[in-house]
């Protein structure tokens, strides 16, 4: 499947808008970043929790995992993920809507 990234989240594997990996569920392809992408890999699991950073937001095909079965969430290979790091700041009622979001990550993409 495809994980698609975030511009600041590029850097940790050689410039690249997307990479491709394997996995079952979606820890396990979170997990499964070490070998290949460790930088990458530490940014976005926590070890120590054995669970993603608290302020990424991840989405399966534009779904929240939060809303799914969480890191447990089965995976397919035709699968795409999304990591959108958490925007902090702003003020209730702002307009910072999950379509306003997927508008930013589909901008975002096309840098």
């Amino acid at each position: 499947m495809t994980i698609y990234l975030p511009t600041p989240l590029r850097k940790h594997v050689g410039g690249a808008r997307e990479i491709t990996v394997a996995g079952k569920t979606i820890r396990d392809v979170f997990v499964g970043l070490r070998e290949n992408y460790p930088a990458l890999a530490e940014q976005l699991w926590d070890e120590e929790s054995n669970n993603l950073k608290k302020y990424l937001n991840v989405f399966l095909n534009d779904e929240n995992i939060r809303s799914l079965q969480g890191p447990d969430t089965p995976v397919q290979e035709s699968d795409a993920i999304s990591v959108i790091p958490a925007i902090a700041g702003g003020q209730p009622g702002s307009g910072l809507t999950f379509n306003v979001i997927l508008s930013h990550r589909e901008t975002k993409m096309a840098d």
